[in-house]
């Protein structure tokens, strides 16, 4: 449950914490083509280095690994899915190009869990919903986005005290094979999906309380505003973009193989 710590905000005054939403998504949105438009692990290797010291400005530093470890596992699958094609898909043999290609797509998927994870642990959701809702997007929509980021980090704590309580009377989650295992999930799944069914029933009366949807044209205490370091965002987002098309249509990305290669 850990890799959903990286989806809930921690509320620290930083440079990283006081940027526009709209820049942050839109940063975050640039880091996601480049990420899919590369297949070479060079590229990936920068793209993963230079928002390291977002991490570090923002003072999220101890929750980012915690969703970077909570991503080991399906990186792993990945990884693994990756290496087994290309292995039998090379006449089951292992090859250097072979093994970069399944770890260049392992750390495509860290990069985007990274770049996404300082985007929710950066943005408050309120400050979320507020640069949606400028944006022109129906309120109701921005309501369902915000409600689901905020209950998503919840309903994971939940879920691991469940089984931490499970765990305490006697109930074994490893033991067992494959279906053994799914079996042994159902005394987890069937107190999570009750305790969701309450907190929406208790939303929908704390809506009905506050007469939501009782007037279509809604006001806002504060208004989103561009700052420096926003500009400064775009600067950046607007460099690194420019740049990997730029490097993508005129230059050939040597693989990490070639490279060493050359080098020795």
């Amino acid at each position: 449950m850990s890799v959903f710590d990286g989806l809930k905000f921690r509320k620290v005054y930083s440079p990283i914490h006081n940027l526009d939403p709209r820049i942050k998504f839109v940063y975050v949105c640039a880091i996601f083509v480049v990420a899919i438009i590369f297949w070479e692990l060079l590229p990936l290797i920068i793209l993963f280095v230079i928002q390291i010291p977002f991490v570090l400005l923002a003072g999220v530093k101890r929750q980012w690994l915690r969703s970077m470890r909570g991503a080991a596992l399906l990186a792993t699958i990945i990884f693994l899915t990756n290496f087994i094609a290309t292995f039998i898909g090379a006449g089951y043999t292992v090859t250097a190009r072979n093994l970069e290609n399944a770890i260049a797509m392992t750390l495509r998927f860290i990069v985007l869990v990274e770049s996404f994870s300082i985007f929710f642990l950066t943005t408050s959701p309120d400050h979320l919903g507020l640069a949606l809702e400028q944006t022109h997007i129906p309120y109701e929509f921005c309501f369902a986005f915000t409600t689901a980021v905020r209950f998503v980090p919840v309903l994971a704590e939940e879920a691991q005290t469940i089984m931490d309580a499970q765990k305490a009377r006697g109930l074994e989650l490893e033991r067992g094979n494959f279906l053994k295992r799914i079996r042994n999930y159902i005394p987890i799944l069937i107190p999570l999906i009750v305790s969701a069914i309450r907190r929406s029933l208790e939303l929908a009366e704390a809506m009905e309380s506050r007469a939501w949807g009782a007037t279509k044209k809604r006001t806002n205490l504060y208004v989103l505003k561009m700052h420096r370091g926003d500009s400064v965002l775009v600067a950046i987002t607007i460099g690194i973009l420019a740049t990997a098309i730029y490097v993508y249509l005129f230059f050939k990305v040597p693989s990490l193989n070639e490279l060493i290669g050359s080098l020795f």
